[in-house]
């Protein structure tokens, strides 16, 4: 067995258009947006989009997909109008990927805005309680990302998320997407073969290493500890080729899809590049 490989694909023209984007680079799996990231309202995806949608997965194969929730989500925010607009949001979000037969959708935990991680994490359960209470029996799950820690934001040390997790009325629909460029400069090290393994082990203590069901791959511009969300070409950063070496050779994660999110332009040729390296770091 070999991980699965792929990047997050463009939906312009339709849902259902990423799979042409993802089989033309050679994608195992992939990440979309469902809906404008940049706008509150959206109209709900068409019955015939979901259909050819249904039916290009099958063409292709390529799978499973997860879906990126909008930036616009806070879930930690104490204002309420902006909190309200981001469960409506989030559920719409589950809708949508509920409809497509995602694996999840990665959702940002949120950010406190000053009043305090403890605040920001009940917000957090808070919001995520209503969500799947409106969303009852659904299969896609919620996946909290790990972030890098910029500001208020929520979600840069493993007992956070654990902690969202564990304070839910539903843990069973929460887990966490891994993004590499994040936890690094959150801290976690994944470099050697020692501060990988550490890494690991801590977020299986904290966590549990059954609950990570997806990776985001992107290299770091910043170093180790920066708290700052930058991402670069996978070995042209902080991390350097062996810390993905370290993931993709990680018989326990051989079915956890691995996306890149990695700066690219139009034609793709960037994620074209980046796949091959990663493929070429993958012992046979």
């Amino acid at each position: 067995m070999v991980p699965k490989l792929g990047a997050h694909m463009s939906t312009a023209g339709g849902v259902s258009k990423a799979f042409e984007r993802g089989r033309s680079i050679g994608c195992d799996t992939m990440q979309i947006f469902t809906r404008n990231q940049n706008r509150w309202d959206n109209k709900p995806l068409a019955a015939d989009e979901i259909e050819r949608w249904h039916a290009a997965a099958s063409a292709t194969g390529i799978a499973p997909v997860v879906s990126h929730a909008s930036y616009l989500i806070n879930l930690g925010s104490p204002d309420d109008a902006l909190w309200e607009k981001s469960i409506e949001a989030m559920v719409d979000e589950l809708q949508r990927a509920e409809a497509l037969g995602l694996l999840g959708v990665v959702v940002h935990p949120g950010a406190h805005m000053e009043q305090g991680e403890e605040a920001g994490i009940a917000r957090v359960i808070a919001g995520l309680d209503r969500i799947h209470a409106a969303t009852p029996g659904f299969r896609t799950l919620t996946l909290l990302e790990i972030t890098a820690g910029q500001g208020s934001t929520l979600g840069y040390r493993f007992e956070h998320l654990a902690a969202m997790r564990r304070g839910a009325a539903n843990p069973e629909r929460i887990a966490v997407c891994f993004d590499t460029c994040h936890a690094f400069a959150a801290g976690y090290d994944l470099r050697t073969p020692e501060t990988y393994a550490a890494t690991m082990a801590e977020f299986d203590r904290v966590i549990g290493l059954d609950l990570l069901k997806c990776f985001h791959f992107n290299d770091s511009k910043g170093a180790l500890g920066n708290r700052k969300d930058r991402h670069e070409h996978i070995g042209k950063g902080g991390i350097g080729l062996s810390g993905f070496a370290h993931i993709l050779n990680d018989p326990r994660f051989v079915h956890v899809p691995m996306i890149l999110e990695t700066p690219k332009s139009d034609d793709m040729h960037e994620d074209v590049e980046n796949l091959a390296v990663l493929r070429s770091l993958i012992h046979s």
